[in-house]
């Protein structure tokens, strides 16, 4: 399986160099199908790694290979997966066609900006920086060398900054540049515990390293005092990432300004790399700074479930509404990893993979509304569901998986994060839920506001895609319009229901709602063994006994 995990890493690099000779020489469809068939190349390898991989192994992590890359300061190319690594590349894996196929072959897609020559730009530069994207997360995912995991944190902002800053919307430069920025400190202060680390390893362990299972043997010789200003680089990284509340700000204008394909890999998967984090290196590597600063980190993420849910709420542009809804949820992702129960750990990492899916459907359907009405503002829309019932229904489906129904994936993650904190966070747990009643009332009012009563707003009843836009920039009739007469077969044409492309790319997501919803267990099967061995290195006890009885 050595060989699979290197492949995995290959072939989207190789893909995206391949893809932008295509750009190069003017090969741009060419280049959208050579990108859509190396993603799917990939999901295939990706599914036959996952049939390999054993959950019953003695070692934690499987399919292992290294080579020497930095012998002076003993860096290795070090790869290898555990069960929620091999759980976050198959999401990506999963998201990367999906993302291709929107951009490349659905009318839904927005029209990317034109470059500095006046010349549209293709979706078969997007889909290089889409790859290329795609093997660097892998790499970061896989990593068992803690230099290679940071060369990587940082590496994977080069292709992400572009993908916002090229071809995102109206505001681009200044949310890549706030992205980028945000992200690399986070980095920097990060590198200085990992060069902390490396020289602690070589006191104590008598010859320094960045393998991490040598830096994790090294966690028990390590003081409380060292291991709290080590964890603190760390959780300054991790926690811009994630992203967590005050250190959130970056999130909303990013997603906001990216296109829909970026949004989905920037909330669905890359903002993961935070939460990832603290399960891979802030709670195995420091354990008693871990459970010292808990308390610290549960005030955060309890915050950010009432505060992401209030200011979701209120937002008036839909690509915002939900990257703060995100915001809210990585607040429970929080709270799981934190409370420290083997429940609560596997719901968060479970909640990771379902929050991915969720919110890339979600992200989706507001994609293929705007590009019927040309606008994100949710005041352009009301009564999308008389001349477009498909989008209204999917809407629907993206709403109640994003406030975890029974039945939708994200609500088993949510349920054992609930059920796993209360043993031992009770006070924490109840402020949590209350979040719950805040994202069926934000949910529930964009979707009244936009899908229900009467055909009214401009995006709907004033002329067509980019009118609600125009008319705002000109100063003309606000949003407001409404239009009492029934929708006529002339507007359902102009407006237009989803197409069978467009349906396409939301089945495999629509399908992995219900499958996780019903049938979570092989997904914990897979994460399960790498959450007990994060509670083994904790040192924490789990509060809840076999029989399900708090201890």
């Amino acid at each position: 399986m050595s060989a699979l995990v290197i492949v995995l890493v290959l072939l989207p690099l190789v893909g995206a160099a391949v893809c932008g000779a295509l750009v190069k020489n003017g090969r741009d469809g060419a280049a959208r199908s050579a990108g859509f068939a190396v993603s799917l190349v990939e999901l295939v390898l990706v599914a036959v790694v996952w049939g390999l991989f054993d959950p019953a192994a003695p070692t934690r992590f499987q399919g292992r290979s290294s080579v020497e890359w930095i012998p002076a300061f003993g860096v290795s190319f070090s790869l290898g997966l555990d069960g929620i690594a091999l759980a976050m590349i198959a999401l990506l894996s999963v998201l990367v066609p999906v993302v291709i196929a929107y951009t490349s072959f659905t009318s839904a897609a927005e029209r990317f900006p034109d470059g500095p020559d006046g010349e549209p730009r293709g979706a078969g530069g997007f889909v290089a920086l889409m790859l290329s994207l795609q093997g660097v997360l892998v790499a970061l995912f896989a990593a068992t060398d803690v230099f290679v995991f940071y060369v990587m944190f940082e590496v994977m902002l080069v292709p992400m900054y572009f993908i916002i800053g090229r071809f995102g919307g109206a505001r681009r430069q200044y949310a890549a540049v706030k992205f980028f920025l945000y992200s690399f400190l986070g980095g920097l202060i990060m590198l200085g515990s990992v060069i902390g680390l490396y020289v602690a390893s070589g006191t104590r362990l008598g010859a320094a390293t960045f393998d991490w299972a040598e830096l994790q043997r090294l966690a028990v010789q390590l003081p409380e005092s060292t291991q709290i200003f080590l964890f603190l680089g760390f959780f300054a990284a991790f926690a811009i990432k994630a992203p967590l509340v005050p250190l959130h700000t970056w999130l909303p204008d990013a997603g906001a300004a990216s296109p829909i394909g970026g949004g989905v890999i920037l909330v669905g998967v890359l903002d993961k790399v935070g939460v990832f984090g603290f399960l891979r290196y802030c709670l195995p590597l420091f354990p008693l700074a871990s459970r010292t600063l808990a308390p610290l980190v549960l005030v955060l993420s309890v915050i950010g479930v009432l505060y992401g849910a209030l200011l979701a709420a209120m937002q008036t542009d839909m690509k915002r509404f939900v990257s703060y809804t995100s915001i809210a949820h990585f607040g429970f992702i929080g709270l799981g990893i934190f409370a420290f129960s083997q429940q609560a750990l596997a719901g968060s990492a479970l909640y990771m993979v379902n929050h991915g899916i969720s919110t890339a459907m979600l992200f989706l359907v507001v994609g293929m509304l705007a590009a019927r009405g040309g606008s994100n503002r949710i005041a352009d829309y009301g009564g999308v569901g008389r001349i477009a019932p498909v989008l209204a229904g999917l809407f629907l489906l993206a709403g109640l998986t994003t406030l975890s129904l029974p039945g939708t994936n994200s609500f088993v993650s949510e349920f054992l994060v609930l059920i796993g904190s209360w043993p031992r966070e009770p006070v924490y747990t109840v402020i949590a839920t209350v979040g719950i009643i805040f994202a069926a009332l934000y949910v529930l009012w964009v979707y009244q506001r936009t899908m229900t009563g009467p055909l009214r707003g401009e995006a709907v009843v004033g002329g067509g895609p980019g009118a609600a836009s125009a008319r705002a920039l000109a100063g003309g009739p606000g949003s407001d319009t409404v239009d009492t007469d029934p929708p006529d077969a002339a507007r359902k044409a102009r407006f237009g229901d989803l197409s069978g492309r467009e349906i396409g790319v939301l089945a495999p997501l629509v399908l992995l709602i219900f499958l996780l919803g019903f049938f979570p267990q092989p997904v914990l099967d897979v994460i399960n063994p790498a959450v007990s061995a994060t509670m083994s290195e904790v040192g924490v006890a789990d509060p809840v006994g076999p029989n399900g009885v708090a201890r």
